[in-house]
């Protein structure tokens, strides 16, 4: 069964998970999503838009399944987890997170990869991963690390809370707020209009941007013994 779509929507990819009821990550959606990301780092559309059902983006990594891993399961999970965000973070095109919804932990992550976050004026936000007792790849604490200002990474990871959109909006989470069923169509018309931009200076520029980070997210990751591409 496949939890991942991808939609050509005038030159704008759209990629849409949908595991309900959360589309909580466990190792076959982290799987499926690093596998299309790789095919999209292939050959790069004018711009990718990130999309979760409404009224959820991403509940992060599935805690049901969680418990029943055994050591070299909670490793792939988190040599995934680091693909996945290292994959999406070095996209030389255009990226937009549409987050419909509910947006935790490394469904937060995951939308923090984004060049911009369109978000859901409903739905709860954070990155809770310590309450849980689930350690972040030191990918994803770099992405959000790079992505918050020092304030608002310590609140959201070290307090380990769940907030609301207004509060992410104000601490830089996210770029904007709509309706939540205008989400998608925000942040596809976005993609569009920064997809129209010439492509090699917007590689450029991202890569000026981000070349830095991606190196020392690089290094973390091969010294937590993850290769990543």
């Amino acid at each position: 069964m496949r939890f991942v779509s991808v939609e050509d929507h005038d030159g704008v990819l759209v990629l849409t998970i949908d595991r309900p009821p959360a589309n909580a990550m466990d190792l076959a959606l982290l799987e499926e999503i690093t596998e299309c990301v790789g095919g999209v780092a292939d050959a790069p559309p004018a711009a990718l838009v990130l999309a979760g059902t409404p009224g959820v983006f991403s509940a992060g990594v599935d805690l049901k399944s969680a418990p029943t891993w055994d050591d070299e399961e909670r490793r792939r999970m988190a040599a995934l987890i680091s693909s996945m965000a290292f994959a999406v973070y070095g996209l030389p095109c255009p990226v937009v997170a549409a987050v419909t919804g509910h947006a935790i932990a490394g469904g937060l992550v995951l939308a923090l990869c984004a060049d911009f976050r369109v978000a859901s004026s409903e739905g709860r936000y954070g990155l809770t991963e310590v309450k849980v007792d689930i350690a972040f790849p030191r990918v994803a604490i770099g992405v959000v690390a790079a992505e918050l200002s020092a304030g608002a990474a310590r609140r959201l990871a070290l307090g380990a809370e769940l907030c609301g959109a207004q509060e992410c909006l104000r601490e830089g989470v996210f770029d904007e707020l709509t309706a939540p069923d205008a989400v998608l169509a925000r942040a596809t018309g976005l993609a569009a209009q920064l997809g129209g931009y010439p492509a090699p200076t917007y590689a450029k520029t991202k890569r000026d941007l981000r070349g830095a980070t991606i190196e020392r997210l690089r290094l973390a990751a091969h010294e937590d013994g993850f290769a990543l591409s």
